[in-house]
């Protein structure tokens, strides 16, 4: 049997997520009879812990060591499911690619750039992607609050986010120009950069995009409804939470899936991303269709989108991981 690492924790704002996304992965990876697993926890304090509750260290050959038994397991394959830093931005895939160990996902390069909103919108408006109008700031100096609320004054309505962050961690609507400022030093203390979108009144619709047999699937989009309108971290997470989603969307035209579909092939390739992914876009009533966020490694909780749209097109997610592992190995 192979040996599996999967990764999980953190110790960030979405450490609770990753173990609840590390859970599913878990069990779709025993459910093969394949893998010897080893789902470890990084511990708030820094610990590493497996599934059995035993403290383990991993070594830069891709060695699993566990210091109380002196027992040492050999890697074949790791997943590294932690949402947010530093699962997302790059670190962990860095630590894979000096190590040698294979793993599922973005490399680091394309996972950085996609983790940071400003530089994905920034390679979105290279490849000629559509993505809302937006500005951003590197500071909150006098100059920065004077291009944000002229910004402000011209739409009247926007969202004020944190550049890298996950599910929706430092992101505020602002419909008044007085919150503006404070909004944004709120937004500063979760990144070094802030974005500053246009509201965009629209259906919110996703697709998962994955690698099969050597080839590149772009699943029907799905649909997240919102009846607050913003779709937050409780929206997301929360057992109260009324968010309703779609796996197949209804009452989409042909032309506008085609270039949903198509616009998330150009960024997946373009972005030379990796494995899997979920594209989120914007579809408004006049037609118009935006690229919002790119999710290098989506949720996998029970009510995630990206592992049902990918079996709603006809691929088990069990057989999806096999395939990447063995490719990879």
């Amino acid at each position: 049997m192979k040996n599996i690492l999967l990764l999980c924790g953190g110790g960030g704002s979405e450490h609770d997520v990753s173990l609840r996304s590390a859970d599913y992965i878990y069990n779709e990876l025993l459910s093969l009879n394949l893998y010897k697993v080893f789902k470890v926890e990084i511990k708030h304090n820094g610990d590493r812990i497996d599934q059995n509750g035993e403290l383990c260290e991993l070594r830069k050959a891709g060695e699993l060591h566990f210091p109380n038994s002196k027992t040492t397991e050999n890697l074949d394959f790791a997943i590294p499911c932690i949402h947010g830093p530093p699962g997302e931005n790059g670190i962990i895939q860095s630590i894979f690619e000096l190590m040698g160990l294979p793993y599922l996902g973005c490399r680091p390069e394309p996972s950085q750039t996609c983790f940071n909103k400003v530089t994905t919108k920034l390679w979105l408006d290279t490849l000629d992607i559509p993505n809302t109008p937006y500005v951003y700031l590197s500071d909150d100096s006098e100059k920065s609050l004077t291009k944000a609320r002229d910004f402000f004054q011209t739409h009247k309505d926007v969202y004020i986010k944190a550049a890298s962050q996950g599910s929706s961690v430092g992101c505020y609507h602002v419909a008044s120009r007085e919150e503006v400022d404070n909004m944004i030093r709120k937004a500063f203390t979760f990144s070094d950069y802030v974005l500053i979108e246009k509201t965009i009144k629209a259906r919110e619709l996703e697709v998962s995009v994955y690698e099969f047999n050597g080839e590149i699937r772009v699943s029907l989009p799905g649909e997240i409804i919102c009846p607050d309108g913003f779709y937050d971290f409780d929206q997301k997470y929360s057992n109260e939470s009324k968010t309703k989603t779609d796996i197949e969307a209804k009452n989409l035209s042909s032309e506008v899936i085609n270039s949903i579909q198509g616009y998330a092939l150009e960024a997946f390739k373009g972005l030379k991303l990796r494995h899997l992914s979920r594209v989120d876009f914007f579809f408004t009533d006049t037609g118009e269709v935006y690229l919002n966020e790119i999710n290098t490694f989506p949720g996998m909780t029970p009510i995630s989108m990206f592992p049902k749209m990918m079996e709603n097109h006809g691929t088990k997610f069990s057989q999806f991981l096999k395939n990447i592992i063995e490719e990879s190995i």
